[in-house]
């Protein structure tokens, strides 16, 4: 508790906290929203909302800076909401409970929101604050980052005007990101068609866990066990060696997380139990030899359920649905040929869902190649229509491409080499970032992307350097005094 105290004494921490405190998973903003347009209240300044939820808050040069361009801060409000199976956090309503260990804050048993709080967080402490020199700082903070991007797609005209903008989304201390994948999100949609079961059968539960799951555009290239994929790979063995039925079926949280949880409730004969109990240890023998080594404890149960059911999935229903899991293509698709070590295409199928009239499988593609993300998008919509299912593009967002000139990147370059002595690396990126969206809906802008160092984003342990975080505000602050 002291160390606590002692670490809200300064006021990036001050604010990340409070935003601990206040819910804001993607599409549930109106909290957070409603605590920033208060926050520009109670310190005189001037804000603007557009009828997505951005929200931009306005503070005037300080004196000397009153003829620099003005700059745009930009972060997002919302989080990507994951917690751990036994974790009973309500997320609407309960705080994020987080620990310190040495250096870092960390979330153990939920996500941190450190994804993209602690910038928003870090913008609040210069807003509020007279001493730090500065051109107009237009702050913007943007809706639902995590589950499509639509804020930044949908930003009200003339809600920005400065033709620079300082994205506080990335995730290593001393690295600008300067360019990253665009991204598209498919929906695979299964009606239900039901038939009555055999009263014979026992229900069981297969169940994928103990997976670390991950940030998909980040981490996608470690080889992390995917529990979706795992779960319809473990369905077709079993469905292959014996007469079972499929009841329910979900997984995956986030689009954009790796799934570390999946089920199945299957109804079987008794006399099959013996066989499937092998087929069970045979794939956890498989899972262990090829993933073990990135996600140890990987693990496939296979446990009595306490729930007896009277109809299950057609025939033909369970079979495309387990078809589909094991035909869709996840993973690293394909390296970047330009930048050595940079994935150039992935997917990550994210989440099944079990809802009222059918089940939805939800993937999400990413890719710095425009043709090569619309390709593997017409590889799902193939799959899909020849296995009875409808297909939806939820979303997508293009690339932001690289730019050969960039005064607002040599100005930060120069600031970090001030405030650290060390260079400053410039990186393209795998994972999104609004900036390219901001290309379409701002206009051909100045940007860059920085960020303090912190990992395990997107999923459970989820943790932040307290001491990068100080030395990034740090290096935030010189870059907006060197603009002049």
């Amino acid at each position: 508790m002291k160390e606590t105290n002692s670490l809200l004494e300064n006021r990036t921490f001050y604010y990340f906290d409070k935003l601990t405190k206040i819910p804001r998973c993607s599409c549930e903003e109106e909290k957070i929203r409603e605590y920033l347009i208060n926050f520009a209240k109670e310190h005189n300044l001037e804000y603007k909302t557009d009828e997505i939820g951005n929200v931009v808050i306005i503070k005037e040069a300080t004196k000397d800076y009153e003829s620099v361009d003005s700059v745009i801060l930009q972060g997002h409000m919302d989080m990507v909401c994951e917690k751990t199976p036994e974790c009973q956090i309500n997320f609407s309503k309960d705080p994020i409970k987080y620990e310190i260990e040495g250096d870092n804050i960390i979330a153990k048993e939920t996500t941190l929101g450190a994804d993209n709080g602690i910038a928003v967080a870090m913008i609040l402490a210069i807003l509020e604050s007279d001493e730090y020199k500065h051109p107009k700082i237009e702050a913007l903070f943007t809706v639902n980052e995590e589950s499509g991007m639509t804020g930044a797609a949908n930003l009200g005209k003339g809600m920005v005007t400065s033709n620079r903008l300082l994205n506080v989304d990335s995730e290593t201390e001393g690295v600008g990101c300067i360019s990253c994948a665009g991204a598209e999100r498919d929906k695979i949609i299964l009606k239900k068609d039901y038939k009555n079961l055999n009263k014979n059968k026992s229900f069981y539960e297969i169940i994928v866990n103990g997976l670390k799951g991950g940030h998909s555009g980040q981490e996608i290239q470690v080889g992390l066990g995917n529990a979706i994929k795992l779960l319809g790979r473990s369905l077709y063995k079993i469905f292959e060696k014996v007469d079972a039925d499929l009841i329910e079926i979900e997984g995956g949280a986030k689009p954009n997380a790796i799934p570390r949880y999946s089920r199945a409730i299957i109804a079987v004969n008794e006399e099959d139990i013996k066989e499937i109990q092998d087929i069970i240890v045979e794939l956890n023998s498989d899972f262990v030899t090829e993933i073990g080594k990135v996600d140890p404890d990987v693990r496939l149960n296979f446990e009595k359920s306490r729930d007896s059911f009277d109809k299950a999935f057609s025939d033909e229903l369970k079979n495309n649905i387990v078809n589909l899991l094991n035909l869709l293509p996840n993973g690293v698709i394909s390296m970047s040929k330009n930048i050595h070590g940079l994935v150039e295409t992935s997917v990550n199928v994210g989440v099944i869902e079990n809802v009222k009239d059918s089940v939805n499988i939800i993937s999400n593609i990413r890719s710095s190649v425009s043709s090569a993300k619309k390709y593997v998008g017409e590889i799902n919509k193939i799959a899909t229509k020849n296995l009875g299912a409808d297909f939806e593009i939820i979303t997508k967002y293009p690339a932001w491409e690289y730019k050969e000139n960039s005064p607002l990147r040599d100005v930060a370059k120069e600031a970090y080499k001030e405030v650290s002595g060390k260079e400053f690396k410039l990186e393209a990126i795998h994972a999104g970032l609004e900036c390219g969206i901001f290309v379409e809906t701002i206009g051909d802008i100045d940007m860059l992307s920085i960020g303090p160092n912190m990992g395990g984003v997107h999923a459970p342990g989820e943790h932040l350097s307290i001491s990068s975080t100080k030395r990034t505000f740090e290096f935030l602050i010189k870059i907006l005094e060197n603009l002049k």
